[in-house]
């Protein structure tokens, strides 16, 4: 399907349902496992129900024709379960993962931008009969409603990272893109190795050790509080790390200022750090290693002095997904057994 060829403006209704009167008759000659499996799930061969991450219960399609998915935080899941798209955030997507090439070299793809301006009418172009909608989309969900046909269902992929239980949340957000698109086995994997990966980094830590999270963004060192703070808040909760300072946070892209001084005062024996620009920067900030290694003001910080920091992966910002927590986990795991 190439999606360029849809153009600005909507089918005629019944150009519509004739395309889905031959959908259904081709539905018709789905063998009688693939029958059995739909009905099972509350549907028939050309549907499944499923409930999403809003609790709110859908009927999606089993074979969709045309995907738009917006949660940075399923690309990579979608890309290795060989999804095809037709309209994507794709300004959004890590370009340091050959996996996503599917997506960011495609030129069939209609590109709606980012969050902060997307373009509603490729959205409208792409004419799809399902969409994965999450993370910083999560916004723009009834933009997004009145750009589509009535009754095309909006799949809620969004995480609650605040609940306490990120891990939990990801669980059930896999689970239902493996139930939405047919890769419950494939689901059941990401889910094992996460969990995997999370008891090793459990076994691995030891309470006495205090943590800090920080987010470095250009040029400027922020504090990422435990449970709120962005990408590393949720940390604190799922494997009970030991704040060395616990001052209230936000969610804020950029972390929350804090002074070095602050910091230093804390004492913290392990530092965990999120490199803003290593993912959206310009390469005219100094990176998180200079920043913090170099400061004179943390040379005594117990974790800066005995080298107990941890960088997290460079595109973490833009990819704060199952896969990217795992390698977190796994990683913190090996570093706190050294």
């Amino acid at each position: 399907m190439n999606v360029k060829n849809f153009g600005l403006t909507r089918y005629r209704v019944a150009a519509l349902l004739a395309v889905g009167a031959l959908g259904l008759s081709a539905c018709g000659t789905a063998n009688s496992d693939d029958t059995a499996e739909a009905e099972s799930n509350g549907g028939d061969a050309a549907t499944v129900e499923v409930t999403d991450m809003a609790g709110t219960a859908l009927t999606v399609p089993t074979e969709p024709q045309s995907v738009i998915a917006t949660d940075n935080r399923v690309f990579r899941t979608l890309a290795e379960w060989d999804i095809d798209l037709s309209a994507a955030p794709v300004d959004l997507m890590a370009t340091d993962q050959p996996v996503l090439e599917k997506y960011t070299q495609n030129e069939d793809i209609l590109n709606i931008g980012n969050h902060r301006e997307p373009n509603m009418e490729l959205v409208t172009a792409a004419q799809p009969d399902l969409v994965i909608n999450g993370q910083r989309f999560s916004q723009h969900g009834e933009a997004i409603a009145e750009a589509i046909d009535e009754g095309v269902p909006i799949v809620d992929t969004d995480i609650d990272t605040e609940s306490g239980a990120i891990d939990q949340e990801f669980r059930d957000q896999i689970t239902l893109l493996g139930e939405v698109f047919g890769h419950q086995d494939d689901a059941e994997t990401l889910i094992a190795d996460f969990d995997e990966a999370l008891d090793r980094a459990k076994e691995a830590y030891d309470s006495e050790v205090t943590v800090t999270g920080l987010v470095t963004s250009g040029g400027d060192i922020n504090y990422a509080a435990p449970t709120t703070g962005r990408a590393i808040g949720p940390l604190y909760d799922i494997l009970e790390l030991t704040p060395a300072l616990d001052d209230e946070g936000s969610t804020d892209h950029q972390g929350d200022d804090i002074s070095v001084e602050a910091i230093a005062s804390a004492n913290p024996d392990f530092l965990i750090v999120m490199d803003r620009d290593a993912a959206v920067g310009d390469g005219t900030s100094a990176g998180a290693k200079e920043l913090i290694e170099e400061s004179e003001a943390l040379q005594d910080v117990p974790a800066v002095a005995n080298d107990n920091i941890y960088y997290m992966p460079a595109d973490f910002y833009v990819a704060e997904d199952i896969q990217n927590y795992t390698t977190v986990l796994n990683e913190l795991a090996d570093k706190w057994s050294e």
